[in-house]
């Protein structure tokens, strides 16, 4: 897990050309919805992403943008669809990294990071996927679905093992395998404004 702070050049830019898209919903795992970045988001990151990659996660050879949206967290607790109730893995895949990148200046929540508990497992890959995935339904055959809401915190069934506070331009950098989800308090205001609500930039690297 990497964090920096201060992570794009031009951070209030990137603000204003969110307020220019059109958002929709993109898949059952994010709780809100989503648009492409611009072109210009990653102008003057590659001289912070390419030491990052090859220091700390060992990849030294390729690194590719897989994808990268901005992404409103909007959805109300009580409409939460069951994958958005648990923590998530981004890909199974070796050498995809993500990023999540806060955007918003004040009151935003951040993200957490889960242990399962029957497997033990804090990342999911290839190998682990179908374990993860059969122990996941004992699962909820022993202490059932957990209830609307947002998970904050330790659970039945998960474990938190880390919690990273937001930061205006602050990014976390991380294998995409790890178990996470935003930590979202139920009683928070969520907004589909930009400039106001819950705006972060998720991104996914492919790296070898």
């Amino acid at each position: 897990m990497v964090v920096i702070d201060n992570f794009s050049p031009c951070p209030e830019q990137l603000v204003e050309d969110a307020t220019t898209l059109t958002f929709s919903t993109w898949s059952q795992y994010y709780p809100g919805v989503r648009a492409q970045v611009t072109p210009r988001y990653f102008d003057g990151l590659a001289a912070i992403l390419a030491p990052v990659v090859r220091d700390v996660f060992g990849f030294r050879n390729r690194l590719e943008v897989s994808g990268a949206l901005y992404s409103l967290a909007t959805t109300p607790p009580g409409d939460l669809a069951l994958p958005q109730r648990i923590p998530h893995f981004d890909g199974v895949e070796d050498g995809m990294i993500a990023i999540i990148h806060y955007l918003t200046r004040a009151g935003a929540s951040g993200t957490s990071f889960y242990r399962h508990r029957s497997t033990g497992f804090e990342t999911v890959n290839a190998a682990r996927h179908r374990i993860y995935l059969d122990a996941l339904q004992a699962d909820f055959r022993t202490h059932g679905e957990p209830p609307p809401g947002y998970i904050a915190g330790d659970t039945p069934i998960f474990e938190r093992i880390a919690d990273f506070a937001p930061a205006w331009n602050r990014a976390l950098i991380y294998r995409s395998s790890l178990l996470h989800c935003a930590a979202i308090a139920d009683d928070s205001a969520l907004t589909d404004d930009p400039r106001t609500g819950r705006l972060t930039v998720a991104s996914f690297l492919s790296a070898e």
